[in-house]
Protein backbone atom coordinates (compact mmCIF):
# COMPACT_ATOMS: atom_id res chain seq x y z
CA UNK A 1 0.00 0.00 0.00
CA UNK A 2 1.12 3.85 -0.54
CA UNK A 3 2.28 5.81 2.46
CA UNK A 4 0.08 7.84 3.57
CA UNK A 5 0.77 11.81 5.28
CA UNK A 6 0.16 12.25 8.58
CA UNK A 7 -2.99 13.99 7.62
CA UNK A 8 -4.52 11.80 5.08
CA UNK A 9 -3.73 9.26 7.88
CA UNK A 10 -5.53 10.76 10.56
CA UNK A 11 -8.52 11.69 7.81
CA UNK A 12 -9.02 7.90 6.76
CA UNK A 13 -9.30 6.98 10.90
CA UNK A 14 -12.00 9.49 11.25
CA UNK A 15 -13.15 8.63 8.49
CA UNK A 16 -14.01 4.44 8.51
CA UNK A 17 -14.01 4.57 12.16
CA UNK A 18 -17.40 7.51 12.39
CA UNK A 19 -19.03 5.43 9.18
CA UNK A 20 -18.46 2.06 10.60
CA UNK A 21 -18.76 2.45 14.40
CA UNK A 22 -22.14 1.52 16.71
CA UNK A 23 -22.53 3.45 19.47
CA UNK A 24 -21.98 1.66 22.63
CA UNK A 25 -24.77 0.70 25.24
CA UNK A 26 -25.51 3.18 28.20
CA UNK A 27 -25.69 3.10 32.04
CA UNK A 28 -26.84 5.49 34.23
CA UNK A 29 -24.57 6.90 36.43
CA UNK A 30 -24.15 9.14 39.62
CA UNK A 31 -23.36 13.08 38.87
CA UNK A 32 -20.41 12.48 41.34
CA UNK A 33 -18.79 9.79 38.89
CA UNK A 34 -20.35 11.71 35.51
CA UNK A 35 -17.30 13.47 34.98
CA UNK A 36 -15.35 12.53 32.04
CA UNK A 37 -17.46 9.97 30.70
CA UNK A 38 -19.66 10.75 27.15
CA UNK A 39 -23.08 11.49 27.59
CA UNK A 40 -25.74 9.36 25.72
CA UNK A 41 -28.58 11.70 26.27
CA UNK A 42 -29.47 14.92 25.62
CA UNK A 43 -30.36 17.28 28.83
CA UNK A 44 -32.75 20.22 29.07
CA UNK A 45 -33.25 23.04 31.62
CA UNK A 46 -36.12 22.37 34.00
CA UNK A 47 -36.59 25.65 34.31
CA UNK A 48 -35.71 29.33 32.93
CA UNK A 49 -31.61 30.34 33.70
CA UNK A 50 -31.57 32.75 35.44
CA UNK A 51 -34.96 31.79 37.27
CA UNK A 52 -35.64 35.43 37.64
CA UNK A 53 -33.47 38.87 36.38
CA UNK A 54 -30.84 39.39 38.64
CA UNK A 55 -27.73 41.52 38.99
CA UNK A 56 -24.42 40.69 38.40
CA UNK A 57 -22.75 43.90 40.51
CA UNK A 58 -22.94 44.96 43.75
CA UNK A 59 -24.71 48.66 43.74
CA UNK A 60 -27.92 49.99 43.68
CA UNK A 61 -31.59 48.77 41.78
CA UNK A 62 -32.45 52.03 40.17
CA UNK A 63 -35.10 53.40 36.98
CA UNK A 64 -32.74 54.22 34.39
CA UNK A 65 -35.19 57.33 33.87
CA UNK A 66 -34.03 58.82 37.25
CA UNK A 67 -30.58 59.35 36.34
CA UNK A 68 -28.76 61.26 36.65
CA UNK A 69 -30.08 62.12 40.22
CA UNK A 70 -30.12 62.11 44.23
CA UNK A 71 -32.48 59.15 44.67
CA UNK A 72 -34.29 57.75 47.99
CA UNK A 73 -32.71 54.00 49.48
CA UNK A 74 -36.06 52.52 50.61
CA UNK A 75 -34.23 49.29 50.95
CA UNK A 76 -31.91 46.47 50.55
CA UNK A 77 -31.94 43.02 48.84
CA UNK A 78 -29.13 40.26 48.72
CA UNK A 79 -28.32 37.16 46.82
CA UNK A 80 -31.40 34.59 48.02
CA UNK A 81 -33.76 37.17 49.09
CA UNK A 82 -36.06 39.02 47.76
CA UNK A 83 -37.58 42.89 48.22
CA UNK A 84 -41.31 42.31 48.76
CA UNK A 85 -41.83 45.94 47.85
CA UNK A 86 -40.87 48.22 44.16
CA UNK A 87 -38.94 50.62 43.32
CA UNK A 88 -40.82 53.91 42.22
CA UNK A 89 -40.00 56.78 41.04
CA UNK A 90 -36.37 58.82 42.45
CA UNK A 91 -36.15 55.59 44.65
CA UNK A 92 -33.31 53.03 44.98
CA UNK A 93 -32.59 49.95 46.35
CA UNK A 94 -29.08 48.34 47.38
CA UNK A 95 -28.47 45.57 45.76
CA UNK A 96 -25.53 42.59 45.84
CA UNK A 97 -24.36 40.62 43.32
CA UNK A 98 -26.67 37.79 42.42
CA UNK A 99 -29.78 38.90 43.92
CA UNK A 100 -33.14 39.50 42.44
CA UNK A 101 -33.90 42.74 40.32
CA UNK A 102 -36.80 44.15 42.49
CA UNK A 103 -39.81 45.30 41.37
CA UNK A 104 -39.94 48.50 39.21
CA UNK A 105 -36.47 48.56 38.55
CA UNK A 106 -34.86 48.56 35.08
CA UNK A 107 -30.68 48.89 35.98
CA UNK A 108 -28.32 48.80 38.44
CA UNK A 109 -25.60 51.22 39.19
CA UNK A 110 -22.06 49.65 40.06
CA UNK A 111 -21.43 51.02 43.88
CA UNK A 112 -18.24 52.16 42.57
CA UNK A 113 -19.95 54.42 40.05
CA UNK A 114 -22.34 56.61 43.18
CA UNK A 115 -21.78 58.84 46.66
CA UNK A 116 -24.19 57.64 49.53
CA UNK A 117 -24.84 60.22 51.56
CA UNK A 118 -27.23 58.73 54.85
CA UNK A 119 -30.53 57.55 53.14
CA UNK A 120 -29.62 59.22 49.73
CA UNK A 121 -27.73 57.91 46.85
CA UNK A 122 -25.89 60.19 44.45
CA UNK A 123 -25.38 58.87 40.78
CA UNK A 124 -24.30 61.55 38.47
CA UNK A 125 -24.18 59.74 35.54
CA UNK A 126 -27.36 58.25 33.25
CA UNK A 127 -27.62 55.33 32.59
CA UNK A 128 -29.49 52.82 29.73
CA UNK A 129 -32.08 50.39 30.48
CA UNK A 130 -30.84 46.63 31.64
CA UNK A 131 -27.25 47.76 32.47
CA UNK A 132 -25.81 45.07 35.05
CA UNK A 133 -28.74 42.54 34.65
CA UNK A 134 -29.07 39.49 33.79
CA UNK A 135 -32.50 39.02 32.39
CA UNK A 136 -34.75 36.27 33.14
CA UNK A 137 -34.00 32.96 30.43
CA UNK A 138 -31.11 34.99 29.11
CA UNK A 139 -28.97 31.82 29.82
CA UNK A 140 -31.16 28.79 28.88
CA UNK A 141 -35.22 28.97 28.55
CA UNK A 142 -36.96 26.13 30.38
CA UNK A 143 -37.01 23.54 28.29
CA UNK A 144 -34.32 24.16 25.98
CA UNK A 145 -31.89 21.19 25.35
CA UNK A 146 -28.35 22.39 26.46
CA UNK A 147 -25.79 19.21 26.72
CA UNK A 148 -25.96 16.79 23.99
CA UNK A 149 -25.38 13.12 23.22
CA UNK A 150 -21.23 12.59 22.27
CA UNK A 151 -20.52 15.17 24.59
CA UNK A 152 -17.06 14.19 27.26
CA UNK A 153 -18.67 15.93 30.54
CA UNK A 154 -16.08 18.62 31.90
CA UNK A 155 -16.63 20.20 34.88
CA UNK A 156 -18.74 23.05 33.69
CA UNK A 157 -21.07 20.52 31.90
CA UNK A 158 -21.30 18.52 36.02
CA UNK A 159 -22.19 22.41 37.16
CA UNK A 160 -24.72 22.67 34.54
CA UNK A 161 -26.04 19.04 35.36
CA UNK A 162 -26.17 20.08 38.81
CA UNK A 163 -28.00 23.63 37.86
CA UNK A 164 -30.37 21.31 36.50
CA UNK A 165 -30.93 19.23 39.51
CA UNK A 166 -29.66 16.12 37.75
CA UNK A 167 -28.70 14.01 40.43
CA UNK A 168 -28.09 10.80 38.12
CA UNK A 169 -27.32 11.28 34.25
CA UNK A 170 -27.24 8.59 31.13
CA UNK A 171 -23.18 7.99 29.27
CA UNK A 172 -22.49 5.47 26.89
CA UNK A 173 -20.11 2.33 28.48
CA UNK A 174 -16.47 2.60 28.62
CA UNK A 175 -14.48 0.87 25.58
CA UNK A 176 -12.56 -2.09 26.27
CA UNK A 177 -9.60 -1.83 24.92
CA UNK A 178 -7.36 -5.02 24.08
CA UNK A 179 -3.55 -4.85 24.18
CA UNK A 180 -1.36 -7.09 22.76
CA UNK A 181 2.40 -6.62 22.96
CA UNK A 182 4.11 -8.80 20.49
CA UNK A 183 7.83 -10.17 20.43
CA UNK A 184 10.13 -12.81 22.04
CA UNK A 185 12.11 -10.31 23.54
CA UNK A 186 9.64 -9.10 25.74
CA UNK A 187 9.46 -10.11 29.05
CA UNK A 188 6.86 -8.91 31.74
CA UNK A 189 7.45 -5.93 34.10
CA UNK A 190 8.41 -7.88 37.43
CA UNK A 191 11.03 -9.90 36.09
CA UNK A 192 15.14 -9.63 35.69
CA UNK A 193 15.68 -9.66 32.29
CA UNK A 194 18.70 -10.41 30.13
CA UNK A 195 21.06 -8.34 27.54
CA UNK A 196 19.04 -9.27 24.73
CA UNK A 197 15.21 -8.88 26.54
CA UNK A 198 13.24 -5.82 27.74
CA UNK A 199 10.27 -5.38 30.11
CA UNK A 200 7.01 -4.35 28.73
CA UNK A 201 6.32 -1.04 29.08
CA UNK A 202 4.60 -0.25 25.93
CA UNK A 203 1.63 -2.31 27.66
CA UNK A 204 1.10 -0.46 30.41
CA UNK A 205 1.93 3.15 28.58
CA UNK A 206 -0.70 2.29 26.27
CA UNK A 207 -2.80 1.38 29.15
CA UNK A 208 -2.45 4.50 30.40
CA UNK A 209 -3.42 6.30 27.64
CA UNK A 210 -6.37 4.22 27.02
CA UNK A 211 -7.43 4.90 30.20
CA UNK A 212 -6.87 8.57 29.98
CA UNK A 213 -8.52 8.33 26.69
CA UNK A 214 -11.93 6.85 28.33
CA UNK A 215 -11.26 3.24 27.55
CA UNK A 216 -10.72 0.78 29.80
CA UNK A 217 -7.63 -1.52 28.82
CA UNK A 218 -7.25 -5.04 29.17
CA UNK A 219 -3.91 -6.05 28.82
CA UNK A 220 -3.16 -9.52 26.83
CA UNK A 221 -0.23 -11.74 27.76
CA UNK A 222 2.63 -10.72 25.20
CA UNK A 223 2.02 -12.97 21.78
CA UNK A 224 5.51 -14.75 20.58
CA UNK A 225 6.91 -14.35 17.63
CA UNK A 226 5.28 -17.56 15.87
CA UNK A 227 1.83 -17.63 13.29
CA UNK A 228 -0.09 -19.54 15.85
CA UNK A 229 0.63 -17.93 18.74
CA UNK A 230 0.66 -14.72 17.20
CA UNK A 231 -3.36 -15.88 15.78
CA UNK A 232 -4.31 -17.27 19.39
CA UNK A 233 -3.42 -13.64 21.04
CA UNK A 234 -5.12 -11.69 18.02
CA UNK A 235 -8.37 -13.93 18.14
CA UNK A 236 -8.64 -12.98 21.76
CA UNK A 237 -7.77 -9.17 21.68
CA UNK A 238 -10.48 -9.29 18.94
CA UNK A 239 -13.12 -9.68 21.43
CA UNK A 240 -12.58 -6.38 23.03
CA UNK A 241 -14.47 -3.30 21.05
CA UNK A 242 -10.86 -2.09 19.94
CA UNK A 243 -7.63 -3.83 19.29
CA UNK A 244 -4.06 -2.43 19.65
CA UNK A 245 -1.13 -4.06 18.93
CA UNK A 246 2.20 -2.65 19.54
CA UNK A 247 5.09 -4.56 17.63
CA UNK A 248 5.36 -6.92 14.58
CA UNK A 249 4.15 -4.34 12.29
CA UNK A 250 7.41 -4.17 10.33
CA UNK A 251 8.89 -5.92 7.39
CA UNK A 252 11.58 -8.51 9.34
CA UNK A 253 11.89 -12.13 9.10
CA UNK A 254 9.56 -12.69 12.65
CA UNK A 255 6.72 -9.79 11.96
CA UNK A 256 3.99 -11.66 11.45
CA UNK A 257 0.90 -9.27 12.62
CA UNK A 258 -0.81 -8.71 9.31
CA UNK A 259 0.05 -11.79 7.87
CA UNK A 260 -2.03 -13.10 10.75
CA UNK A 261 -4.98 -10.06 10.40
CA UNK A 262 -4.94 -11.60 7.02
CA UNK A 263 -5.97 -14.65 7.77
CA UNK A 264 -8.68 -13.03 9.85
CA UNK A 265 -9.84 -11.89 6.76
CA UNK A 266 -8.93 -7.64 7.60
CA UNK A 267 -8.86 -5.01 5.41
CA UNK A 268 -6.25 -2.50 5.82
CA UNK A 269 -7.03 0.86 5.17
CA UNK A 270 -2.96 1.95 5.88
CA UNK A 271 0.13 0.25 6.70
CA UNK A 272 2.53 2.98 6.21
CA UNK A 273 2.54 6.55 6.89
CA UNK A 274 4.77 9.29 6.21
CA UNK A 275 5.51 10.22 9.70
CA UNK A 276 8.96 10.10 12.48
CA UNK A 277 8.47 8.04 14.60
CA UNK A 278 5.73 5.45 13.81
CA UNK A 279 6.42 4.82 10.13
CA UNK A 280 4.92 1.03 10.14
CA UNK A 281 1.64 2.03 11.47
CA UNK A 282 -1.38 -0.16 10.64
CA UNK A 283 -4.68 0.76 10.55
CA UNK A 284 -7.83 -1.22 9.56
CA UNK A 285 -11.01 -3.36 10.76
CA UNK A 286 -11.82 -7.24 10.91
CA UNK A 287 -15.55 -8.01 10.13
CA UNK A 288 -18.32 -6.60 8.71
CA UNK A 289 -20.36 -3.50 10.58
CA UNK A 290 -22.42 -5.31 13.00
CA UNK A 291 -19.73 -7.07 15.23
CA UNK A 292 -16.42 -5.87 13.15
CA UNK A 293 -13.81 -4.47 15.37
CA UNK A 294 -11.28 -2.03 14.11
CA UNK A 295 -7.67 -2.33 15.28
CA UNK A 296 -4.20 -0.78 15.14
CA UNK A 297 -0.74 -1.82 14.57
CA UNK A 298 1.25 0.24 16.15
CA UNK A 299 5.49 0.07 16.03
CA UNK A 300 7.13 -1.66 19.01
CA UNK A 301 9.92 1.41 19.92
CA UNK A 302 8.16 3.28 23.07
CA UNK A 303 8.22 6.72 21.42
CA UNK A 304 6.13 5.38 18.29
CA UNK A 305 3.90 3.77 20.25
CA UNK A 306 2.93 6.57 22.42
CA UNK A 307 2.76 8.79 19.14
CA UNK A 308 0.73 6.79 16.69
CA UNK A 309 -1.91 6.11 19.93
CA UNK A 310 -1.76 9.88 20.81
CA UNK A 311 -2.29 11.05 17.02
CA UNK A 312 -4.10 8.04 15.46
CA UNK A 313 -5.44 5.20 18.00
CA UNK A 314 -7.01 8.38 20.66
CA UNK A 315 -9.64 9.49 17.94
CA UNK A 316 -11.19 5.96 16.94
CA UNK A 317 -11.59 5.17 20.66
CA UNK A 318 -13.36 8.17 21.27
CA UNK A 319 -15.38 8.04 18.75
CA UNK A 320 -16.18 4.43 19.40
CA UNK A 321 -16.72 6.04 23.01
CA UNK A 322 -19.67 7.43 21.32
CA UNK A 323 -17.55 11.44 21.60
CA UNK A 324 -18.59 13.84 18.68
CA UNK A 325 -15.34 15.55 18.75
CA UNK A 326 -11.99 14.47 19.13
CA UNK A 327 -9.96 17.05 17.52
CA UNK A 328 -5.98 17.15 17.84
CA UNK A 329 -4.74 19.81 19.96
CA UNK A 330 -1.52 21.10 18.83
CA UNK A 331 -1.09 24.89 19.33
CA UNK A 332 1.69 26.63 18.03
CA UNK A 333 5.03 27.98 20.52
CA UNK A 334 8.11 29.82 19.72
CA UNK A 335 11.51 27.40 19.26
CA UNK A 336 14.08 28.53 21.53
CA UNK A 337 17.29 27.53 18.97
CA UNK A 338 17.80 26.69 15.88
CA UNK A 339 16.39 23.22 14.76
CA UNK A 340 17.25 20.71 11.17
CA UNK A 341 15.78 17.96 10.09
CA UNK A 342 15.33 15.86 6.61
CA UNK A 343 11.93 16.70 4.55
CA UNK A 344 9.16 14.45 3.53
CA UNK A 345 8.33 13.52 6.77
CA UNK A 346 6.05 15.07 9.59
CA UNK A 347 8.17 14.21 12.84
CA UNK A 348 7.32 13.88 15.94
CA UNK A 349 9.77 15.35 18.32
CA UNK A 350 10.22 15.17 22.09
CA UNK A 351 10.78 18.46 23.89
CA UNK A 352 9.96 21.05 26.84
CA UNK A 353 7.13 23.93 26.67
CA UNK A 354 7.21 26.68 28.88
CA UNK A 355 4.90 26.40 32.08
CA UNK A 356 3.57 29.45 30.29
CA UNK A 357 3.03 27.62 26.52
CA UNK A 358 4.98 30.12 24.26
CA UNK A 359 8.15 29.00 23.79
CA UNK A 360 9.46 25.27 23.19
CA UNK A 361 13.08 23.60 23.54
CA UNK A 362 13.66 20.18 21.55
CA UNK A 363 14.89 17.43 24.20
CA UNK A 364 17.70 15.63 23.50
CA UNK A 365 17.04 12.12 22.78
CA UNK A 366 18.67 9.10 20.64
CA UNK A 367 15.62 7.92 19.09
CA UNK A 368 12.19 6.25 19.51
CA UNK A 369 13.62 3.86 21.92
CA UNK A 370 14.71 6.12 24.08
CA UNK A 371 12.22 6.34 27.20
CA UNK A 372 14.14 8.84 29.25
CA UNK A 373 14.42 11.57 27.47
CA UNK A 374 10.59 11.32 26.44
CA UNK A 375 10.18 11.35 30.57
CA UNK A 376 12.23 14.91 30.23
CA UNK A 377 9.66 16.05 27.54
CA UNK A 378 6.15 17.46 28.54
CA UNK A 379 5.19 17.41 24.40
CA UNK A 380 6.16 16.68 21.13
CA UNK A 381 7.51 19.26 18.26
CA UNK A 382 5.27 19.28 14.91
CA UNK A 383 7.60 19.50 12.01
CA UNK A 384 6.45 20.45 8.84
CA UNK A 385 7.29 17.30 5.87
CA UNK A 386 8.28 20.46 3.54
CA UNK A 387 10.12 22.41 5.54
CA UNK A 388 13.73 21.57 6.75
CA UNK A 389 15.25 24.23 9.22
CA UNK A 390 14.07 26.55 11.97
CA UNK A 391 15.30 29.35 13.17
CA UNK A 392 15.59 30.64 16.94
CA UNK A 393 12.09 32.40 17.36
CA UNK A 394 10.35 30.67 14.78
CA UNK A 395 6.34 29.22 15.38
CA UNK A 396 6.36 25.41 15.27
CA UNK A 397 3.04 23.13 16.10
CA UNK A 398 3.68 21.10 19.32
CA UNK A 399 1.28 17.97 20.33
CA UNK A 400 0.82 18.08 24.32
CA UNK A 401 1.96 14.96 25.98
Amino acid sequence: MAALTFNEARAAVLEKVRAGRVLPSSEEVALADAAGRVLAETIAADRDSPALSRSVRDGYAVRAIDLPGRLEIVGEVRAGERFHGEVGPRQAVEIMTGAPVPAGADAVVMIEHTRREGTVVIIDDAAEPGLAINPRGSEAAAGEAILHPGKRLDYADVAMLAAFGRERVKVYLRPVVAILATGDEIVAVGETPEEFQIRNSNAHSLAAQVTRAGGTPRILAVARDTVEHTREMIGRGLEADLLLLSGGVSAGKYDVVEEVLAEFGAEFYFDRVRIQPGQPAVFGRVGGKEGGRFFFGLPGNPASTMVTFEIFARAALQLLAGEEECALHMPWARLTERMQHRIGLTRFLPARLSAEGGEVTPVHWHGSGDVPALTRANAYLVTDPERAEYERGDWIRVLTK
